[in-house]
């Protein structure tokens, strides 16, 4: 695809002066791309075999805030280095800033070059790799929703947040009349992302003012990550570039409708769908059945790594389009996992609970190893939920970042998928997300408080 590099390329882009800098980065905790930039010869003279970064770029917060508590690294043990290694088949035009190519980068210890195990896309190529050893391979996508906003981030960030208008007036679900009032972002976000081989389909007005949504062609899952890291970055810059700042933060306020991140997902054997089973009932396999419910049983257990801070949770409400309760459908928006396109080769689940905050390699690695247990250990989905999810006397999803990392710290399932340190790494990111949060005085409570206190 257009945009995508090999190093001769680049090498010759260099030579007619069209590319100057490269962007060698690697995915933190929150999915966010971090690294260095580089001169671009001498990428091409040494960089693009490795280069370096502080080991504390897996443990920090989202201020970038030292947090105590990690196994893996601490003021005590100094802070080293972690190895970056170019994944050369990610290199890529950043089209969307002038002059720029971009590689994302593999983490590896410095010492003996391993993979770092709690590194994100370390994370999820082991999955990957589960599925490789049953003769499976993961095809996957995602869409993402995000709010564009009158203000720029500097503007906003002035004003502490205090008065955020979206750029558009009206709820804009499909409505094309709006979506131009913004289309000087989205048709630079669309074409910069194709550019750089980012398989860009479609963008739409989502269900609320100044919400729009992405989507991006499915592709293997890995590549679907890099894909969705990458657009989310590009949303941001771009949004800067004009003015505007561009939010991925799930509830901004209580009576918007919030932020998501739905993942569809499916397998293939040899080529060939392994979902579908044009005898079965809703043309829905076997094993299709086992995954779903692998990620049934486990819903509650992998759903910090849907929702992975504390205002992730105020998205789950009833009538909001985000899911409350662990049941399956079929064509049906209000459940937490979504047959589509059954009696068809596409038939696929969308696992709708992740929000617009979620790390995607996090988010795929969950959904696989909880899918990947449903199949050994044959589980059955049951019959699909029908009517409204909302109501009904099935199990909540958990509902609090408390809840989600009791759940997530108690898995032995993810302790045998992902390893126990990984699963103590990340629940301690999780418990210093609350912690944070409990130390905070909100406004909500002045304001409640102040005086009738």
């Amino acid at each position: 695809m257009a945009g995508h590099l090999t190093l001769d390329e680049l090498r010759a882009l260099a030579t007619q002066g069209e590319i100057d800098t490269v962007l060698v980065c690697v995915v933190d905790m929150q999915g966010r791309l971090m690294g260095k930039r580089f001169h671009v010869q001498h990428f091409l003279d040494s960089a693009w075999q490795e280069t370096h970064c502080c080991n504390y770029l897996l443990a920090t917060d989202l201020e970038m805030w030292t947090v105590e508590g990690y196994e893996a690294t601490s003021w005590e043990r100094g802070y080293g280095d972690y190895t970056m290694r170019p994944d050369l088949t990610t290199l890529r035009r950043a089209a969307w800033l002038e002059g720029t190519a971009m590689v994302l980068c593999d983490i590896l210890d410095h010492h003996g070059h391993d993979p770092v195990a709690h590194s994100p896309r370390a994370l999820l190529k082991g999955q990957i790799a589960r599925l490789e050893a049953m003769g499976l391979t993961a095809t996957a996508a995602t869409e993402l929703e995000f709010f564009l906003f009158e203000k720029s981030f500097d503007e906003l960030r002035r004003d502490h947040y205090r008065e955020l208008q979206p750029l558009s007036g009206y709820n804009e679900d499909y409505n094309i009349l709006q979506t131009t009032k913004e289309e000087h972002v989205m048709r630079a976000l669309r074409n910069g992302l194709y550019l750089s081989g980012v398989p860009v389909e479609s963008t739409k007005g989502e269900a609320e003012a100044g919400q729009e949504e992405l989507n991006i062609r499915y592709a293997g899952a890995l590549l679907t990550a890099d894909h969705h890291a990458i657009a989310k970055h590009a949303a941001k810059e771009v949004g800067w570039q004009k003015g505007h700042a561009v939010s991925f933060l799930p509830k901004w306020r209580p009576d918007r409708v919030g932020s998501a991140a739905h993942v569809h997902i499916s397998l293939q054997k040899d080529g060939k769908p392994v979902f579908h089973d044009a005898q079965a009932d809703l043309g829905f396999s076997e094993t299709g059945r086992h995954f779903l419910g692998g990620l049934l049983k486990y819903a509650g257990e992998i759903t910090y790594f849907f929702a992975p801070y504390v205002n992730s949770y105020k998205r789950f409400q009833k009538g909001s389009f985000a899911p409350t309760r662990r049941v399956w459908s079929v064509d049906n928006r209000t459940a937490a996992f979504r047959l589509c396109g059954d009696s068809s080769p596409a038939v696929r689940i969308e696992c709708r609970v992740p929000g617009s905050d979620v790390n995607p390699y996090l988010a795929l690695a969950a959904l696989l190893a909880a899918g990947i247990r449903g199949i050994e250990e044959q589980l059955d989905p049951g019959k699909p939920s029908t009517g409204d999810a909302y109501d009904g006397e099935s199990r909540e999803i958990p509902t609090t970042l408390m809840a989600a990392t009791l759940a997530m710290a108690q898995s032995e399932m993810l302790k045998q998928a992902f390893g126990e340190a990984v699963i103590r790494h990340y629940t301690r990111a999780a418990e210093w997300e609350q912690e944070a949060f409990n130390s905070a005085v909100t406004d909500w409570e002045i304001a409640r408080g102040f005086e009738r206190a």
